[in-house]
């Protein structure tokens, strides 16, 4: 009795199933190499071809193209066609922008997103808003260096000025008034559950602000952590429990998310990770970070039992925020690409 022949090329699985224009996707399975040599397999998502990065009988490495939407990829060799596994690839949302940290959405699905600048450079328009239609408008002028981005539970928008050292309350009409000075180089921002702002000092520190309870000058400021100094910014984002998640760029390829406890004691929750920046939970208390995994840059995925793997494929990544509808808002230095995950993000206060 003759072994049975595998016929033709046949994908059994691919890693991330989410990637950017510009990101690589790895297909696994069998017979994925031509037997004759010079030939190659030709990959395509739906009907938009991929570029070959590298081609193995068990691994094949393929490269998103501009234009490509999600859809199936399939793998033809010769005149032999693979089955099709399914593929979310990021598409555009808004462009123009220049953010450094997490896009922050609002209650209605609004996103807003920064033109933050270089150091000290003044910009026309500092925070643009993108509607649910993908209409992009000016939102707030003349703010020096917007960096950090979120919605605290009065349902105002903050903001921070790292070129000032001060964060901003923002009104739905885009109207500024000083929340909160003396922040250092002040990056990324986030609110735990009872209302205090949490204010990261690239330089080296985090800041706790006391909740809004009457003039400025009256509310309490003082220094919640330490860590080492970041390059770039310090992201941070909260869970369910109270536990303050933060990443800041360093010069190591091997920089860790740190866990900070209701009581400003640090510890590392995960090392291993390359320029990781911008940084959001989900309801089951995943984290996923812009940063790098064993070379391979993107959205990585931390479980709470600290497991990571590459959740979308993609470069120039700073961060990212969850809609509720599953959707997800990845923020590249210069633009947003828009994506479906099936992921529920974890609720803001």
């Amino acid at each position: 009795m003759h072994g049975s022949k595998v016929s033709g090329p046949r994908l059994e699985a691919l890693r991330p199933w989410a990637a950017m224009p510009g990101g690589e996707v790895e297909l696994l399975g069998t017979g994925l190499q031509p037997e004759a040599e010079g030939v190659l397999p030709s990959a395509r998502v739906g009907d938009v071809q991929a570029q070959l990065a590298l081609s193995r009988p068990d691994r094949v490495v393929i490269r998103i193209l501009d234009g490509t939407i999600s859809g199936d990829v399939e793998l033809d060799i010769g005149r032999a066609k693979s089955n099709g596994l399914a593929l979310r690839v990021a598409v555009p949302m808004a462009e123009g922008l220049h953010p450094v940290a997490n896009p922050a959405v609002d209650s209605d699905g609004t996103v807003y997103s920064t033109v933050s600048g270089s150091r000290g450079q003044s910009v026309p328009v500092s925070i643009f808003s993108i509607a649910r239609d993908f209409q992009m408008r000016p939102f707030v002028r003349d703010l020096m260096n917007a960096t950090g981005l979120a919605f605290g539970p009065d349902g105002f928008l903050y903001t921070s000025s790292r070129a000032e050292g001060t964060v901003y309350r923002i009104s739905s009409d885009g109207k500024m008034s000083t929340y909160a000075e003396g922040m250092g180089i002040a990056t990324g921002i986030a609110f735990d559950g009872d209302g205090n702002l949490y204010v990261g000092d690239r330089s080296g520190t985090i800041f706790r602000v006391g909740p809004d309870r009457g003039p400025m000058a009256e509310r309490q400021i003082f220094v919640y952590a330490t860590l080492e100094p970041s390059i770039a910014a310090y992201h941070l984002a909260f869970n369910n429990e109270g536990t303050l998640f933060v990443t800041g760029p360093t010069t190591s390829s091997n920089q860790a998310v740190y866990a900070v406890d209701r009581d400003g004691h640090t510890s590392v929750f995960y090392r291993g990770l390359g320029r990781a920046q911008g940084i959001a939970l989900d309801v089951d208390g995943n984290l996923y970070v812009a940063a790098s995994l064993r070379g391979q840059r993107g959205i990585v995925r931390i479980t709470p039992g600290r497991e990571a793997s590459l959740a979308v494929s993609g470069n120039n990544l700073v961060g990212l925020a969850f809609l509720e509808d599953g959707m997800a808002v990845l923020a590249t230095k210069d633009a947003l690409f828009h994506v479906a995950l099936d992921i529920e993000g974890r609720p803001l206060p």
